[in-house]
């Protein structure tokens, strides 16, 4: 992991190879950043003129670069852009400002942070001076600094075994530089960037894992020996306690396969109440052939990536952990991998649920439904203040919300809670019904429910799985269901702070959520 501090040396004294500072479009083009002013006053009051002969225009996403020349320790500036600057409200939060009421959103700094680092690949040593760039450093923008830099130096080499000469080294160090005053506040904002970045960085590095190294019993001795390591208590059934347990989904998805399922259970116990205050399930699919509804090849490629959901909740929990917070969190994988054989389940037939509900079978390839129905009973059964489920579920979700946003949709206060957190930590998700009529789709000539409409209609995809889910969920239960199949995977050229292939979507959604429901979020804008 990258080590990172806070600083408050100038930049012309920081003992660094590369400093980033940032851009952003003015009212009259291309404004500097505050934080800058010793770098622009080493140039001799010509930063904005090289600037704008480098071609910056501030724009989000710009990374600008040009060597000092000795003018200071740094041998290269990173320009970030930050985009166009927005008026502050009369009143606000403590936000990050430009001079003038100028305000910068903290993902907006996030991303320039990962965007300046990954540029940056090769560099030692990087001090950012970023957290300023709103004119007063808040506990907001460290840390959006400090997240956005740790996960632009990610990289996934483990599996690799030929040189890799050829691919710079993410950066090691970072500097985030503040003024002496904000270095207690700094210090507070980058241990917590660190514990949640890190839980990201596991959930992407277990999404990248290919499937011939992640089984479901592999990804149980992962979570065994990370929570154990950080107090959380852990159990795990095996395919004959969850036969037993009368767990018809998680077997029947998993039966199939030559490597039999699990269903793992988490438990950091921060709070006195009796029963948990937040309960997560996460779709734990390690492979997704399609099962006997075999999918096409192409679609196999990345299937390595069904199993995000339930990263994401171990990560989750490991930092609430880490972060020793107030509350009861428990976590629900449910882990199986969908193959086709002999031993798979068919199309037609019909599954005992955990709780004795029915379900029939008319396509395997929706198998991630069945395992969260039946954790979702399990989860129901400790009787939490609220449920969240997070799963990569449906293609559908990806067609109407695209790769970046995760749909959310849910009963009672979880819908509120999940998007209310997720604003606060920079991650988009939208809320979604649930159209009553949309139900009736599910409806089962032989069980109590089908796992998808018969006849294979995919009018309101996300929807319709959501109403299965919500089957398993008492009526009167907070529940939020996140569908994160789009978001979970990057296929293409890292932007921002994201890295190519797994994202590690929505830990930072489900730490912020603990924290709200702890009573201990921080002001993060």
């Amino acid at each position: 992991m990258t080590a990172i501090a806070p600083s408050s040396a100038a930049l012309t004294d920081l003992p660094v190879d590369a400093v980033v500072i940032g851009t952003a479009i003015g009212a009259d083009g291309l404004v500097v950043a505050d934080g800058a002013a010793d770098l622009d006053a080493a140039l001799g009051g010509r930063l904005a003129e090289v600037l704008g002969s480098l071609g910056a225009t501030g724009r989000a996403g710009e990374v600008i670069r040009f060597a000092t020349l000795g003018a200071l320790p740094a041998a290269t500036v990173v320009a970030a852009g930050l985009g166009p600057l927005t008026a502050a409200p009369a009143e606000t939060d403590g936000g990050p400002r430009t001079e003038g009421g100028q305000q910068v959103d903290a993902e907006v700094l996030r991303r320039a942070a990962g965007a300046a680092v990954r540029a940056l690949a090769g560099t030692a040593s990087v001090g950012l001076a970023l957290a300023g760039a709103g004119g007063t450093v808040t506990a907001g923008a460290v840390r959006a600094v400090a997240e956005g830099g740790l996960l632009g130096a990610y990289a996934f080499d483990g599996l690799r075994t030929t040189s890799a000469k050829d691919r710079p080294k993410p950066v090691t160090d970072l500097t985030i530089v503040v003024a002496d005053a904000d270095l207690a506040l700094a210090e507070t904002e980058i241990s917590r960037a660190v514990v949640v970045t890190e839980s990201v960085t596991l959930v992407r590095d277990l999404v990248n894992t290919p499937p011939s190294h992640l089984s479901p019993a592999q990804l149980a001795d992962i979570a065994v020996e990370r929570a154990t390591a950080v107090g959380v208590a852990v159990e795990v059934l095996d395919e004959a306690a969850l036969a037993e347990g009368g767990y018809g989904g998680i077997v029947g998805v998993g039966q199939g396969s030559a490597n039999p399922p699990r269903l793992i259970r988490l438990e950091w116990r921060g709070g006195s109440a009796e029963h948990p205050a937040l309960a997560l399930v996460g779709k734990g699919i390690t492979f997704d052939s399609g099962g006997l509804s075999l999918k096409p090849p192409t679609a196999m490629e990345w299937m390595k990536t069904d199993m995000a959901g339930a990263a994401s909740v171990l990560g989750a929990v490991l930092a609430a952990a880490r972060l020793t917070l107030p509350i009861t969190v428990v976590g629900w994988l449910p882990c199986a991998e969908n193959m086709p054989s002999g031993d798979a389940i068919r199309p037609s037939d019909v599954l005992t649920m955990r709780g004795g509900k029915r379900v029939e079978v008319l396509n395997t390839d929706a198998e991630g439904r069945l395992v969260l129905a039946d954790a979702l009973v399990r989860a129901a059964e400790e009787n939490p203040e609220l449920i969240v489920d997070v799963a990569t579920l449906t293609g559908a979700q990806i067609v109407s919300l695209g790769q970046r946003t995760s749909g959310v949709m849910g009963r009672g206060t979880g819908v509120e809670a999940v998007t209310a957190a997720a604003a606060a930590a920079g991650e988009s998700v939208w809320p979604m019904p649930l159209p009553p009529e949309l139900r009736k789709g599910l409806d089962s000539a032989v069980a109590d429910i089908a796992n998808v409409p018969p006849g294979g209609s995919r009018d309101g995809g996300m929807l319709v799985a959501a109403h299965f889910l919500a089957a398993f969920v008492a009526d009167e239960a907070n529940w939020a269901h996140l569908d994160i199949a789009g978001p979970s995977w990057h296929g293409g050229e890292p932007y921002g702070h994201t890295a190519k292939g797994g994202t590690g979507v929505i830990v930072r959604t489900l730490v912020q959520l603990a924290e709200d429901l702890a009573g201990t979020a921080a002001p993060t804008a």
